[in-house]
């Protein structure tokens, strides 16, 4: 079978697995594309959603809105080609050795700090977080601070530690969201979320 021809069953198969379960046709495209990332089930039911958080998101994208990710897996997933087209970028610093260097003298993970390095050099970015808690709760630390103002957070990070309370925390936070609530969440989780969001200004376009 060719790509599309394999793409295009694996999205029968969702369908047809997903038929009669509720699911609001705002955040339909969304849900499928993290299913067709992960072959995860469970997150028709665990992603969830601030008002309007599509809406939100495609905003955010459409105004040329930088993507920070917390992973070089998150960044090399999301189609930075059709992001550019809006005049946005995808960035990580978790790499960067000056980010290294301040984790280790502050006796902090590097996924915090690339976090506080990115509100610094970017205006009102979105954040897709698909593996670190401390990234997600460096981010609300700076809302509640006042020192950020993102356009849009994806929080799904994975894991056993601080996890599921980095999610529960940005959602009390006046920030547009998507979360996948609970433990379940990864780099692929956040890329496919931009990606599906791309899809959707493509179609748009057409």
């Amino acid at each position: 079978m060719r790509p599309m021809e394999i793409e295009k069953k694996s999205f029968e198969i969702i369908a047809g697995e997903l038929k009669g379960k509720p699911i609001d046709p705002e955040y339909d495209l969304l849900v499928r594309r993290v299913i067709h990332a992960t072959a995860d089930f469970d997150y028709a039911d665990s992603l969830c959603f601030s008002e309007h958080a599509m809406e939100n998101l495609l905003d955010a994208i459409r105004s040329g809105a930088d993507i920070v990710t917390d992973t070089a897996m998150a960044k090399a997933g999301i189609n930075s080609r059709a992001l550019s087209k809006f005049g946005g970028a995808v960035d990580c610093y978790i790499a960067d050795p000056e980010v290294a260097e301040e984790a280790k003298a502050r006796g902090t993970t590097r996924s915090w700090v690339a976090m506080e390095k990115a509100a610094r050099l970017h205006e009102r970015p979105v954040f897709a977080i698909g593996n670190a808690p401390t990234a997600l709760l460096s981010i609300c630390r700076m809302v509640r601070a006042g020192e950020l103002e993102p356009r849009f957070v994806i929080g799904v990070p994975v894991g056993f530690v601080e996890v599921v309370e980095a999610k529960e925390a940005l959602m009390q936070l006046p920030v547009p969201y998507v979360i996948a609530r609970g433990r379940k969440g990864g780099s692929p989780v956040a890329a496919a979320i931009v990606n599906a969001a791309l899809y959707q200004l493509a179609e748009r376009e057409e």
